[in-house]
């Protein structure tokens, strides 16, 4: 079997010392059918639109390329040509520092945009359907987002255990009020139940006409799990985001060369990071990112736990220098 370290690939698998030539699957170091299914795509896609724009007289296409917060594909292939591999590379969730982001209900309004963009998807139809989705997901956000009501009222529809339930009658709570986007991010919550709750209010409307609730139509099974999940992820998201920010602007910090990698002490990795750390012994951030199978959220991790002895320390040294 041969072997080409994908390093000397560019984001769309073509070699950079032969032009036209792209690599993908085992040979570029993964496993599975999936991972040399997904090159395939990338590498196809871009070979494609480079021929044809040859065969034309037109000058070289803008690369087809997915960012690692748009597809696990994006993942896969960012990780093999930046970071190369010693060993069969295989495609893990964990890989992926977007992955509350990279699902299977959103797939199409990242993928199917970003071919339309690259001329890979002309169906006008299949654009449209999906303008439609966009519109129908937006739409039914903003009014949950707009829909609001007591925490008491919420609590007492929604039963103890639900809504705020015991806490939502608190003294103090009476004039505090949630949208329904609120309520619906909360653990145990549902669409179905909050949109149950949305449709009695308005049945119950004193002096307006019964025909009021049919403008409560429930979210279509269309765009149920995209609503849902969009409202559920959002505070992960945000803080997701920000984590990873604060890792890129860290990129260049030290770590500590007496930071000893036990797995006792960092339990958030595997013993297959903790073993890779302590042999490579990164001195900057930078360069654990380029230790191959360190996942970007366990970079994260490891951002948080330097951060953490670089606190204790001056507090000893604070500790220590203080007068007796």
């Amino acid at each position: 079997m041969h072997f080409v370290n994908p390093q000397v690939l560019t984001h769309t698998l073509e070699t950079k010392s032969i032009a036209g030539l792209y690599l993908t699957g085992q040979i570029c170091g993964t496993t599975g059918y999936e991972e040399a299914a997904v090159q395939g795509i990338i590498a196809g896609a871009n070979a494609g639109r480079a021929a044809g724009a040859a065969h034309r007289g037109e000058k070289a296409p803008v690369p087809f390329v997915l960012g690692r917060d748009e597809a696990y594909i994006g993942v896969l292939i960012d990780d093999l040509v930046t970071r190369g591999t010693l060993e069969p590379y295989r495609m893990f969730t964990s890989r992926a520092e977007y992955r509350i982001s990279l699902r299977a209900d959103n797939t199409d309004l990242i993928l199917t945009r970003k071919g339309a963009e690259h001329g890979l998807v002309t169906d006008l139809e299949r654009l449209t359907a999906l303008d439609m989705r966009q519109t129908l997901i937006e739409d039914n956000v903003e009014r949950l987002r707009n829909f609001k009501l007591f925490v008491t009222d919420w609590g007492s529809r929604g039963g103890n255990d639900l809504m705020g339930g015991i806490a939502a009658h608190r003294p103090g709570r009476e004039s505090h009020k949630k949208c329904a986007e609120e309520v619906l991010g909360m653990p145990n919550v549902s669409l179905k139940m909050v949109e149950d709750i949305m449709v009695d209010v308005l049945n119950e409307s004193p002096g307006k006409s019964n025909d009021l609730s049919s403008m409560m139509i429930p979210t279509s099974s269309s765009v149920y799990d995209t609503v849902e999940a969009s409202v559920k992820y959002k505070s992960y998201v945000v803080r997701q985001e920000k984590d990873i920010e604060s890792w890129r602007k860290a990129q260049g910090a030290r770590i500590p060369p007496h930071i000893i990698y036990d797995h006792a002490r960092m339990l958030t990795f595997s013993k297959e990071e903790i073993k890779k750390l302590d042999q490579f012994l990164p001195t900057t951030f930078a360069e654990a990112s380029q230790i191959s199978g360190l996942t970007p959220q366990s970079l994260v991790y490891l951002y948080h736990h330097v951060m953490k002895l670089n606190k204790e320390t001056r507090r000893e040294k604070r500790e220590e220098n203080a007068p007796v």
